[in-house]
């Protein structure tokens, strides 16, 4: 076999032309959500300029001019069912729950490199001239803030832009200071905060630094460069701003104690981590098929070749362990040894589970293009053995795009909400989702599971009842 490939009223949009994503009419909805009205512009602050971030911003910046369509995107094309038999309808999410205009989005980034998005969009060669060049104006004007950066996390950069910061402290005053300007500046109302940057060195979680906030301020202030990443700097800034934060690498981030400790303090909203693209896509929705169909697995092998900046900083030893530790996690909570031994208890050196490999090549002359394969080793009646190959070509930062997007526009949402800490029903779009390991909760890597949680969670924002009928 082989695959290729309870109080405030609900104010929602309506279509007036076909582009039916951004149009500024509003109706009042029967049913009846706590959640407060889209107002005003919001800005979407992103940690990176390159592939990802000029490829989602270019497409939000042609869709609004009516150019091109934001295809792939969940909060632009999805629709849900609310109700039950007679009374059941499906909508899309803008007629659920009140969920910021396309046309109001204001774009700013931080980068170690300091050209303009219009420049890092042409350098970067996602996009044809032709996609690019009609925003140019627009592009140009997104010049990165300096970043706040250090080399030891990400060797293979080395670019100037960098804020002269002494301790991690000073990072985040910089920080926080960009954010208060930024939103002063473009007259935004509300910010989020989403990173779209390179992958980090691995950081092990510390009991005596991260599972306290007191304890990571007092690192912060005494510069531990080695238990505080950048990023973290990032998220402490936006948090304490009152701007919720995505974290869309698999860094040690957001996803620790203290952090959520800040996040229920400040009462934003956080979520992360790693964009689930191309190849964890694919497993977190082919692995439940096993799953259900109570096939055997004896091995899972998968392997990339990217060629972009993000194929070469994870060229990077230290930089790739994050994330393999990120693309491994994805299989052990849904295929579950202890659970089904017979089925998933065998194939590794022990023997005691299935055999799991993940590896990212570099590889210059694909760019973008990235490429997957995996070779899945599953057994059936009697125990004969199958094979299962999946080869997907695809465009890294062509599907990254699109969960930028949803994942800004339902973070704010859910601010809005009065939703705060750790949002799981975005786990849909990304490789390792946050959970509360400190209590033994598991992380839902079921893609169909996570698609429950998120329409249950638009739902529920939207005065709706939950459910979990199939449909």
């Amino acid at each position: 076999m082989t695959i290729f490939a309870k109080c405030w009223p609900c104010y929602t949009r309506l279509p007036t032309n076909d582009n039916n994503y951004h149009i500024n009419r509003t109706i009042k909805n029967d049913m009846q959500t706590s959640v407060k009205p889209a107002e005003g512009k919001l800005g979407i602050m992103i940690v990176g300029n390159g592939a990802v971030a000029t490829t989602f911003m270019t497409g939000v910046l042609m869709t609004r001019r009516g150019l091109t369509k934001p295809i792939g995107s969940m909060t632009q094309y999805d629709k849900i069912r609310v109700g039950k038999g007679t009374e059941k309808k499906y909508l899309h999410y803008k007629d659920i729950v009140p969920l910021a205009s396309l046309d109001d989005i204001v774009f700013g980034t931080w980068d170690v490199y300091p050209q303009n998005a219009y420049q890092a969009a042409m350098y970067a060669e996602v996009l044809k001239e032709k996609d690019i060049n009609p925003v140019k104006d627009e592009l140009e004007k997104i010049k990165p803030m300096k970043a706040a950066f250090d080399k030891n996390y990400a060797k293979r950069l080395d670019g100037d832009n960098v804020k002269d910061c002494k301790t991690r402290w000073e990072m985040v005053e910089a920080l926080r200071e960009d954010i208060r300007n930024f939103k002063k500046e473009n007259n935004c109302s509300r910010i989020v905060v989403i990173w779209a940057a390179s992958t980090e060195i691995y950081v092990p979680v510390d009991e005596k630094i991260h599972y306290s906030l007191e304890a990571l301020e007092k690192a912060m202030k005494e510069d531990d460069r080695e238990h505080v990443a950048p990023s973290m700097c990032y998220a402490y800034a936006a948090l304490t701003e009152g701007a919720p934060f995505v974290m869309g690498a698999p860094n040690t981030t957001v996803d620790i104690p203290a952090m959520w400790e800040l996040a229920e303090k400040t009462k934003m909203p956080i979520s992360g981590k790693d964009f689930k693209t191309g190849q964890t896509l694919v497993k977190s929705g082919f692995a439940p098929i096993i799953g259900t169909r109570c096939l055997g697995l004896s091995g899972w092998f998968s392997t990339n070749i990217l060629g972009n900046r993000d194929g070469l900083v994870l060229d990077e030893p230290a930089n790739f362990h994050t994330k393999e530790v990120s693309k491994l996690s994805t299989l052990e909570t849904i295929l579950k040894p202890d659970v089904q031994p017979d089925l998933y208890g065998h194939g590794n050196d022990e023997d005691t589970q299935y055999y799991h490999k993940v590896r990212i090549n570099y590889y210059p002359p694909r760019n973008d293009n990235k490429e997957g394969w995996d070779n899945i080793d599953i057994f059936g009646w009697m125990g004969y053995p199958m094979q299962v190959k999946i080869n997907f070509l695809c465009r890294d930062s062509i599907l990254a795009a699109p969960l930028l997007l949803d994942l800004c526009l339902l973070s704010d949402l859910a601010a809005r909400a009065g939703r705060y800490g750790t949002q799981r029903f975005l786990s849909f779009f990304l490789k390792s989702p946050m959970h509360d390991y400190t209590k033994g909760e598991e992380a839902v890597n079921n893609l169909y599971q996570q698609y429950t949680m998120l329409k249950n969670a638009i739902r529920e924002m939207g005065g709706y009842e939950a459910d979990e009928e199939i449909d």
